[in-house]
Parts: structure tokens; sequence; C-alpha cells
């Protein structure tokens, strides 16, 4: 067994490697960035040595950087976590020309399910059933297209190095396949240095199902499925294992043929076979196609550990450590049911942007799982994945662990940035999802519904204006009157809407709230706050804003009456960066006349693609920003003439 390894990796999977190996005795060495020297992953580590700057090709893509840290911290092993270089064969061969063991699978198996092509000729050569579709050489647009045309929409452009939904583009008209394909390339390029791309028929009513495996190089098992079906843009939101409605004879085929495809490479290590299912009626043993292969530990595997009680972590480490798998086939089975949601700092009214921020508050319920590379007070920064946590339950039931992860999100606490929190708490309680109804369009079609703000109630404001007053405390109501109520306003406002709050304070244990108009009494019984006659939910303040963790977290600010001025809303006239990130392309040219949805420019950020569209007809007046560009959130990039009136 090996003495120290060190985790080529940042945030949660850094962190649930090291809890892991530490727990077997072993030794973890950390890598960090500049914007990582004082993460939790640093923190949690034995040691940890600094590689480079902010961006992953300045430090978490560095494999020169990273093996020179295991060396010079006599690390025997290199874990790669996931992202970055898990799959990355020529850094597995770098690693072993060192002397050192890649926790993880052979380059040429790597090599072999890197592409999706040439995994997909693989995978009929095994006996593997695959998507009908083009997965070859001859890149030309005329060809792509006609092959699209012969295969009939809708049809999926892939990118053939991709993974995450990057590089990927969902085409259902003929007209929009160009642009589609253009757009594909241009993200397939930047994320994965190779532009190549596939056509796929598009199964309608998809089910994402995925299988996961190990091996030990000479025989493989699987550790049943996992249900990734509930997407948005290709991205998993919720997963969930077992699937919903999977019978006996399509799991032994599924598991079956994931096994195969593991074999036909001499497979090592944790890995996922991904295929898409027919969800337009009952599964079926003849219903599903080989999608792709994953030669990584998963971000979801925590929903196979739960049903499982396996380690997978663990068995990562003891077979790179030379051990047989620890299991046979037989000795598998699956116990209860178990979801993970992932939870990101994102701003989902404005499309799900990724968003940053400085943690203020951060804690989680006891009776869930979760996995977090974050804490409070750490920052979410704009050069890495905005993610926060995983949050996982598991239950006897499905219907348990659903309702408990409803539960666990409902007393997840975050402040400090915007999040997807109530989004995943409202994909918990759809009725549909909870009939176990699942395909990868079930959130597109309800996105109205399952993004409908949270509501705040009266209640909530005056949580918030006794908090930020300090009237919540014994000692608050100090100042007062002490012969008769004294009214007094608390400023407050709710998404930069002022509200009308006063309170009368009549002793320290009862007060008197008016929030617009709406009469609430707050009353202390044994120590505690009833507001309304509800228990006052908990609150946190930083910066002159409380946090009021109820409906997922309700944010209201103290306005300060002396500090507030008049302030233009703007014109409309200019285009702004939405987030931090480097402009990619510029289309716009001064002088030139657009239309309302026009793109305008492409910004990259957090590891995605994001077009700038023009928000109205008009005319270019100028163009503030070239291809490039790193911006800041607000940065104007583009503006348009005024407005003939």
């Amino acid at each position: 067994m090996f003495k120290t390894i060190l985790i080529a990796n940042r945030g949660e999977i850094a962190c649930r490697i090291m809890q892991t190996a530490q727990a077997l005795g072993i030794k973890c060495v950390a890598v960090y960035s500049d914007a990582d020297a004082t993460a939790k992953h640093v923190a949690m580590a034995d040691m940890s040595i600094h590689i480079g700057g902010n961006a992953p090709a300045d430090s978490y893509l560095r494999g020169d950087a990273i093996i020179q840290a295991a060396l010079d911290t006599n690390a025997q092993a290199i874990h790669p976590g996931y992202g970055f270089l898990s799959e990355n064969p020529d850094f597995v061969d770098a690693v072993e020309a060192a002397g050192l063991t890649f926790i993880g699978p052979s380059a040429d198996a790597i090599r072999a399910m890197g592409l999706k092509d040439a995994a997909k000729a693989l995978m009929v050569k095994a006996g593997v059933p695959v998507v009908p579709g083009y997965h070859g050489a001859d890149q030309g647009d005329a060809l792509l297209a006609n092959e699209a045309d012969k295969m009939g929409y809708p049809v999926l452009i892939k990118a053939v190095a991709g993974g995450g939904g990057k590089g990927m583009r969902l085409v259902e008209d003929p007209k929009d396949f160009a642009d589609a394909l253009a757009s594909a390339r241009s993200e397939a390029k930047t994320a994965f240095g190779n532009a190549d791309v596939l056509v796929e028929k598009f199964v309608t009513h998809p089910r994402h199902i995925e299988v996961q495996i190990f091996g030990d190089g000479t025989r493989a098992v699987h550790l049943f499925e996992r249900d990734c079906s509930l997407q948005r843009r290709h991205q998993k939101v919720i997963e969930e294992a077992p699937a919903p409605g999977m019978t006996s004879e399509m799991r032994r085929a599924m598991g079956d043929a994931a096994v195969k495809a593991a074999q036909a490479i001499g497979y090592k290590g944790a890995g996922t076979v991904e295929f898409i299912v027919d969800g337009s009626g009952p599964l079926r043993d003849d219903g599903f196609f080989f999608m792709e292969m994953n030669t990584r530990l998963q971000v979801e595997h925590p929903v196979t550990e739960a049903i499982t009680g396996v380690d997978l972590v663990e068995w990562q480490v003891r077979v790179a450590a030379s051990e047989a798998l620890p299991a046979a086939q037989d000795d598998l089975t699956i116990n209860g049911h178990a979801f993970e949601a992932r939870l990101y700092a994102e701003d989902v009214p404005a499309g799900f942007l990724p968003a940053t921020g400085t943690l203020t508050h951060l804690s989680f319920p006891e009776n869930a799982r979760a996995d977090s590379g974050v804490r409070t007070g750490d920052e979410i920064s704009p050069f890495y994945d905005p993610m926060i946590a995983k949050v996982i339950t598991h239950g006897a039931t499905r219907d348990i662990a659903l309702q408990r992860l409803s539960q666990a999100l409902a007393q997840t606490q975050v402040a400090g940035t915007v999040t997807n929190l109530a989004f995943l708490g409202a994909l918990a309680g759809h009725a549909g999802f909870g009939r176990g109804e699942v395909d990868t369009g079930l959130i597109a079609r309800d996105i109205e519904m399952l993004t409908t703000p949270p509501v705040h109630h009266p209640r909530h404001a005056v949580a918030a204006a006794m908090a930020l007053s300090g009237l919540d405390t014994p000692t608050g109501a100090a100042g007062f009157s002490l012969w008769q109520p004294l009214r007094r306003a608390v400023p407050l406002a709710y998404e930069e809407t002022p509200l009308v709050t006063h309170v009368e304070v009549i002793g320290p244990d009862l007060q008197h709230w008016t929030v617009d108009g709406t009469d609430i009494t707050a009353l202390r019984r044994q120590g505690a706050w009833l507001i309304d006659g509800q228990p006052a939910p908990k609150v946190t303040i930083a910066d002159n804003r409380a946090t009021v963790f109820d409906g997922y977290g309700i944010p209201f600010d103290a306005i300060d009456l002396l500090d507030v001025v008049a302030t233009d809303a703007g014109d409309g006239n200019l285009i702004e960066a939405p987030m931090p990130g480097l402009v990619k392309a510029v289309f716009a040219k001064a002088g030139a006349q657009v239309a309302k949805g026009d793109r305008l420019a492409i910004l990259e950020a957090m590891k995605m693609e994001h077009a700038l569209l023009a928000q109205r007809d008009g005319v270019i007046a100028e163009v503030l920003t070239q291809d490039g560009d790193q911006v800041s959130a607000g940065t104007a990039l583009v503006r348009l003439e005024d407005e003939q009136t």
C-alpha cells in the first residue's frame, strides 16, 4: 500500500479523495494555484505544493509541475480526481515514466475511449449496441450536413473529445445546422484542443443511464446503474441510483454490455459506461445504446456508494497498489435508493449564469452527506467550476430518499452568492419526477415553473429587520422608551425594492411590526422568538445584508437613508459582461445594423461559452472590447446608438 499520494486536483473531489486516503493511513499531498492558497483541500492535506497561477493552464493542467511536486514530496502515486488531467493519456505516460503510479486506467485504455468516434467503433466490435450516427474522419461541413439529413432530425452534434456537455449542440431544423456546427467546434477547440465532431440521431424522450464499472486490468464488475436524466443543457443536475423503472432483465443486459466495454480495453480502476435509453415507454433490454465511456471517477459516484456500501476511492487506491478486485459480481447487491443534487453558485433568473462571491455562511444538515470543497469565508472564484457542494441522501425506497433530499435542500444554508438551491428544491418536489417520469427534456419543458422565485412573506422581512437592527437580542431594545412604545422605521429592501417597515417595541419580549401595511407580532417565549406565530428562522448578516434561511435563503438589504443617491438606470444601449471572463470572439462592428437576438460577442467563463446578444434592433455605435480581453462583470463591451424618438 502507498504511504503518500498526491492529488492532482482541487475542490470537492480533492477533499473526497483525501478523506478516504487519510482513513487508510496514507499521507496526502495537495497542489494549489494562487487562487487556492487557502482552500479547503489545502487545509486538509498533510503537505501542499504551490504549482502556479490562477488559470488552469498555469496550474492544474501543468503535468510537469504536478509530477515534480510528487517527486519532491516522496509520493508514490498520483490520483487525478476528475476533470483537468484525469483523462489525459500523455499525463499517464509521464507519471509512469517518472517512476510513479497513476491511480486510474492505463494510457492505452484512456486513448481507446478518449475519442467518441473511435470508441463507438470499438464498442461495435465488442458487441455493445450504439446509437446510429456518423463517426468518420471526414469533417467537411457539407458531408456532416448530408449525414444529418440522411439520419433525420433532430440530431446531436458532439465533440469527439468531449464531455460534460461541452461542444454539444442539439439541432432540430436543418437551417440551424451550420451555426450549431460552428459553435460546437469552437467550444470543443477551447475545451479539449480538438474541434472534430460526430453527428448522432437524437433519441426522442431520451434517458441518460450510466453503469459504474470497476476493473483490475484482467476482469471487471459493474456496480449497477445511475440515472442522470435530469439535465439542463446536457449538464447533470440531480442523479439517482438505481434508475426508476429498471427491470432485472435490462439491468443484466446493460451491466453485461458495460463489463464487455471495460474488458475490451483491459480496464483498470473506476469508470463509467454511459448509455442513451429510449424512455418513450417502459424500459426494454433492446432500447439502450452506448454513448461514451468516462475513464475516471464520476462526479455522481456517491449515489453508487450509497446503494452498494462500496468506497470507490478505496477500491481505486487498492487496485492501483496491485491488489485484485475487492469483490466479485455476485458479492454486489443494491440496498435502497440514493439521490445527489449539485449545488452551484449560479444566477438562475439570469439564465443560470455562473456566479462568484464570498461565502459568508455555509452549512448542511446532519441527515445528509455533503461533499464540498468550500467553507464559510471561502471565495467562489471565476477561474474554476462554481460548484459549492453535492448533497446526497439515501433511503430504503425511492420515495423516502427523495423526501430526505427535499428536506436536506430545505435545510441547506448558503449566503454570500446566488445559488441554484431553490431550483434544486423545485426539482426535488416536481410531481412527475416524484413518480419517476424522467427524461432529459423534463427541465426544459417545465423551466418556468422550476425557476419561479421563492416567495417572501412579511415575517421574513421582520426576521431580517430584527437581526439588522439588533432587536433579536435581549439587549436589542436598549434606548427605547421605558414608559411607552416608541415607533421607529427600519429601512429595508428586497431585491432593491424598498419595504416600508416600522416597529414598536412594547417590551423586551414583545414587538409590533408593520411591513408594507401588514401587521406582524414578534413574541419571545422561553428565549426563542415567534414571528407571526411561527418560530423565527435563522438569519445571518454580512455587509448590511441579512439572509433569512427559509425558502432556500431570502436576502434583505439594510438601507442607509443618509447614503441613498439617485442613480441613472441607464438607457439600455450598453451590452455588458454578465460575469468575469475571456472575450473569445467579437462579431459587432461599428456602424453595423443589428437585429434583436444577433450575436455580438462570445464570452468564455467557468469553462463554458456564453453568447452575448443584441437586446433590440439598432446600430452599433462603438465596440469597446476585442478578442482576447479579460473582463470583469459589468464591463461595457458594445454600445448601440441611441434610439430615435
